[in-house]
């Protein structure tokens, strides 16, 4: 672990974000062009002070997973995230999708679409980065560990995870999240990754190994959904998904489908963050 080259390079990179960049109001008063340590803190979901000591280089060696929430709050490029990973100490995660790290052109488009709910997802369904309009509307989804961090896992074996979704749409996500999982599959026969996935949800759930059998199989692009808001009730949205060349990844944007959802955004936006509950404690967590 290169301590001081780690130090340097994190304080540089912080340096030169723009808050704007990340959904942060820049304030007359703000005496940095860059982010303030806290609100990295804030964006990695780590303590204050921890981003302290590894800027002055008294830090202990910090996991992938610190260094992956890093990388996305301050939205390193590829190369800039593997550097990240080495100065720690650590090998790089691989390029596929699957590795975890959303893609620097798909952080970059996040941050162009501002006020926009968005989120990028492994081909698995892991969010792996959202935009602060998206925590906004659904929490944070990107701090979950092992099968619950698949939107997929999380929807048929734990009920909260549908608390966000309006009663008469779950039948229909159902459907469409087993749908695209199978086309994932297909794609990616012989995946242990993926098999496994299968495997598990179907011995955790009896409703998943019955849309399973039906053998219905759609790659998602377009789809409308009603969600429930504990702030300002229900908003029916249209969620556009764009997927790389590779299927690898896609980015999912959710729009206002009627004047009603709109408006409820637009306070939602004024409202700003609430304190969501923890990956421990997922009462409204929610999904693609």
């Amino acid at each position: 672990m290169h301590r001081e080259q780690l130090a340097d390079f994190l304080r540089r990179r912080r340096e030169a974000v723009r808050p704007a960049q990340v959904g942060i109001a820049e304030g007359p008063r703000r005496r940095t062009t860059g982010l303030r340590r806290e609100e990295v803190a804030m964006l990695a979901g780590m303590s204050v002070d921890y981003v302290v000591r590894l800027e002055q280089g008294r830090s202990s060696q910090p996991s992938t997973q610190l260094l992956g929430a890093l990388a996305r709050a301050l939205r390193l490029s590829d190369d800039e995230r593997d550097h990240l990973f080495h100065l720690a100490g650590h090998r790089p995660p691989p390029a596929e999708g699957i590795a975890g790290q959303a893609r620097a052109g798909l952080m970059r488009m996040l941050d162009l679409l501002g006020d926009t709910p968005a989120m990028v997802l492994s081909d698995l369904g892991e969010v792996l980065a959202q935009n602060r309009m998206s925590f906004l509307l659904t929490g944070d989804l990107t701090h979950f560990s092992g099968d619950r961090r698949y939107v997929v896992y999380r929807w048929f074996t734990d009920p909260a995870a549908r608390a966000t979704h309006a009663d008469d749409d779950r039948q229909e996500h159902s459907r469409r999240l087993v749908a695209d999982l199978r086309a994932t599959a297909g794609r990616r026969s012989g995946d242990p990754a993926v098999a496994g996935l299968v495997d598990r949800l179907q011995a955790a759930s009896a409703d998943f190994r019955r849309l399973w059998a039906e053998h219905e199989v759609a790659v998602r692009r377009m789809d409308r959904k009603t969600f429930r808001h504990p702030r300002v009730g229900r908003l029916r949205m249209d969620c556009e998904t764009l997927v790389t060349p590779d299927q690898g990844q896609e980015l999912v944007v959710l729009t206002p489908a009627d004047d009603e959802a709109r408006e409820r955004l637009a306070l939602l936006r004024v409202l700003g963050i609430e304190e969501w509950p923890t990956p421990d404690q997922p009462a409204r967590d929610g999904g693609r």
